[in-house]
């Protein structure tokens, strides 16, 4: 959402779901019954925030906010 003009987000990483989606469907397309598979929650989160949108908005982003942040959009 941030890429299309979102302010900010902080969630789980996408790309580390997509990750542990495919051992998961790797594991049952090996014969692992799902209902065996145990239930995981993320591990790795992100926070993006798109400051583009936070000028266009009279916004101004605290500089230990940004330090924190894993990708600005600019």
């Amino acid at each position: 959402m941030v890429d299309a003009g979102g302010l900010m987000s902080y969630g789980a990483n996408t790309g580390e779901l997509s990750r542990r989606a495919a051992i998961y469907v790797d594991k049952i397309l090996k014969g692992t019954k799902p209902a065996d598979l145990p239930v995981e929650r993320p591990t790795k989160f992100e926070l993006v925030i798109n400051l583009k949108t936070a000028k266009q908005i009279g916004l101004t982003i605290p500089p230990n906010v940004l330090v924190r942040a894993d990708r600005v959009i600019k």
